[in-house]
């Protein structure tokens, strides 16, 4: 996929490395202000590293939302294809990114479980004729024409997030399909470049959701498992952070607050302040 995981139209000129340099998506930004959040617990004292289960990826590595094997595939080919492996370091695969997708679909996040979910949602506008017709997105006419924003910013769909997942990864496939004859996970790197680009472009009818706003949350949750704390399911080995030369949170940085050149500080996770 393209270098830049922001844009599927650039190919080359911008390495994944100055990306991540150039971003505001930085691993502390992306924490605060995306699905994550508030898991740090009340006392921040430093304890040592404890090695569980979830270290060596029993654990983290497995499903829990996902029953079927084929969506968590499709979702694993299309973080990868986002985010791909190269020498600046691992992919979205070797982060753990699916599964910390797969963890946050299962939360309350997944389910808009704390959300306001009634209307108005967006409406399609379509003119026929003197008359301006409105329709509920779930109500698509082959008419419509302009997508018009319900007046309130806030989620504007009916559809939790995890049906919109499983509904945008299944379109992937059968789009996937249609073009080339076989499954997403089965077509080239850049096919299914391509079928990506459909759905960023909003070239492919999606009820309820759109294809390009179920494609920017792919890209958002995908950015978000390769920068997030380990706990939450992804940064596998805070191999994020080591690319970016992020510490992890800290408690206090009075040791170096003084220092004029650049201290390098080992990774650390919230596991760190976390009892035994």
């Amino acid at each position: 996929m393209a270098d830049n995981p922001n844009d599927l139209h650039e190919h080359k000129g911008m390495s994944r490395r100055t990306f991540m340099k150039n971003t505001g998506l930085v691993a502390g930004g992306v924490v605060g202000g995306g699905l994550i959040g508030g898991l740090l617990t009340n006392q921040l004292q430093q304890k040592p590293e404890v090695q569980t289960a979830t270290d060596n990826g029993q654990i983290q590595d497995a499903r829990v939302f996902f029953s079927r094997g084929q969506d968590f595939d499709i979702l694993a080919a299309a973080t990868e294809r986002i985010y791909p492996k190269d020498d600046s370091g691992p992919g979205a695969i070797e982060l753990g990114v699916p599964y910390f997708i797969d963890k946050q679909l299962s939360t309350e996040w997944g389910v808009n479980a704390k959300e306001y979910m009634k209307g108005p949602f967006a409406v399609y506008t379509t003119n026929t004729g003197n008359h301006n017709i409105t329709k509920d997105q779930n109500k698509q006419g082959p008419n419509a024409e302009t997508q018009v924003p319900a007046p309130t910013p806030r989620y504007q769909t009916k559809m939790t997030r995890s049906e919109i997942f499983v509904t945008g990864l299944r379109e992937l496939d059968n789009v996937a399909q249609k073009e080339f004859g076989a499954s997403f996970v089965k077509i080239t790197g850049e096919q299914q470049d391509e079928v990506l680009r459909m759905f960023e472009d909003g070239k492919v009818e999606l009820k309820g959701i759109g294809s390009k706003n179920f494609f920017n949350m792919l890209l958002q949750t995908t950015l978000e498992g390769a920068y997030a704390d380990p706990v939450y399911g992804g940064n596998k080995n805070m191999m994020g952070w080591k690319m970016k030369e992020y510490p992890g949170p800290r408690a206090s940085y009075a040791a170096q607050i003084e220092v004029e050149e650049f201290v390098k500080l080992d990774q650390q996770s919230l596991r760190n302040y976390q009892g035994h």
